[in-house]
């Protein structure tokens, strides 16, 4: 495709923020740099980062060769503490698109430059997140993309089944030198710090059974032989529900990993973010299920509850920990999530925090873990205490009341 349009970033309005005019400039070198001819594009639309990255979808106006009419540029600052996101999205999106396009459920990456910390992705379009889907009004539309991403994250385990060794060696020759997984990293400093907090905090103390069945969770998590490619994040925002069902998008946190400890975001769920609501009965269960039907066939033993059920109450364990280390030190009862599209009345972050230990308190106890389930007792009773009885009330999405 050659557009012949001469419409490029001159056009762009001389008060648009400077960090996006440097990304969209940078993209317009890297493409131009890789096919050997000038590339150009316009009408930058700004797609909104997390803080860490500048993401902006743009229109290729001018370039002799073959290129989509829109493409969706990503850029990251310098590297953050103990780890580099722009390493992991580049990797991932590396070893994604070197899939069968079949069975690729991710942005195909179009290129890439590591000085100047860039990626340019496939645009899939303007369709909707999974996240509008829960805020809208129609319940079955948001029980078909809640059932379609758990269908998907199962097939993205089974089609990135084993790559361990490629994902290691994309990191080697990315020349990162943080390219342990960030997730394994954090969930091991709540497993050291989270007792202590506790008992500082709620006044509650962590009985050493239980730290020794979190413990085991943390070895099982880093020692399984059922590793696969994850997202990362579960946030319903970096989930797009397309025609051909849901696209992942945001890979800052991109690893091989214990494919049972993203199905306990199905369970959960979203334990990545405070944003969540609550889920009719039955839909978390209809998720897992969903899941667990992809990736039978790479792993048949997860079909069999006496090891799955287990292994999931294990790794649900290790996201409440982690979500509590992050977020007790500053919950407030009266701490709402009201930026970007979220809605004024989106639950406080003492409700959600609550939620998840009474979730995990009835699975410990359906699955025989008394001592767990006595201790996500305890400190459900002491979030209570300190945040008052709607604490423990989690209102479901939008679109199922």
């Amino acid at each position: 495709m050659s557009l012949q349009s001469t419409a490029g970033l001159s056009d762009m309005d001389d008060d648009a923020p400077s960090d996006l005019r440097d990304a969209v400039l940078a993209a317009e070198a890297v493409l131009s740099g890789r096919f050997g001819a000038p590339v150009r594009l316009a009408d930058p639309e700004d797609l909104g980062g997390a803080g860490r990255s500048v993401v902006v979808r743009v229109r290729v106006a001018a370039t002799p060769f073959s290129l989509p009419r829109t493409l969706v540029v990503k850029r990251y600052p310098s590297p953050i503490a103990d780890r580099d996101p722009f390493a992991h999205e580049a990797v991932s999106h590396k070893l994604l698109t070197a899939l069968p396009s079949e069975e690729r459920l991710t942005p195909e990456l179009v290129a890439q430059d590591n000085r100047k910390r860039l990626v340019v992705l496939e645009d899939l379009g303007k369709a909707p997140r999974l996240a509008e889907k829960l805020l809208g009004s129609d319940a079955r539309a948001a029980e078909r993309g809640l059932l379609s991403w758990a269908h998907a994250m199962g097939r993205l385990h089974a089609t990135t089944a084993g790559r361990d060794a490629d994902f290691d060696a994309l990191m080697r020759r990315q020349g990162s030198q943080c390219c342990a997984d960030p997730v394994a990293v954090d969930v091991h400093v709540a497993l050291a710090g989270l007792p202590g907090l506790l008992e500082e905090v709620l006044g509650v103390e962590t009985p050493p059974a239980v730290r020794e069945f979190a413990d085991q969770a943390v070895r099982g998590f880093v020692t399984s032989r059922r590793r696969a490619f994850s997202p990362s994040t579960s946030c319903p925002d970096n989930h797009l529900v397309t025609s051909r069902g849901v696209r992942f998008l945001d890979f800052e946190g991109g690893c091989v990993r214990d494919i049972v400890f993203d199905a306990a975001c199905l369970r959960v769920p979203f334990p990545s973010c405070w944003c969540a609501y609550g889920l009719p009965p039955g839909m978390s269960e209809a998720m897992v299920a969903a899941w667990r039907a992809e990736v039978s066939s790479v792993w048949p033993d997860l079909d069999d509850d006496a090891v799955f059920l287990p292994r999931l109450l294990e790794a649900q364990l290790l996201w409440l920990w982690l979500s509590t280390w992050r977020g007790l030190p500053n919950l407030s009862s009266s701490a709402r999530q009201t930026s970007g599209h979220r809605p004024l009345d989106s639950p406080p972050r003492s409700t959600v925090l609550t939620s998840r230990w009474a979730r995990m308190r009835s699975e410990a106890l359906a699955l025989g873990a008394k001592q767990v389930a006595a201790h996500a007792e305890e400190v459900l009773i002491a979030l209570v205490a300190r945040f008052g009885e709607q604490a423990a009330e989690l209102p479901l999405y939008p679109a199922f009341r």
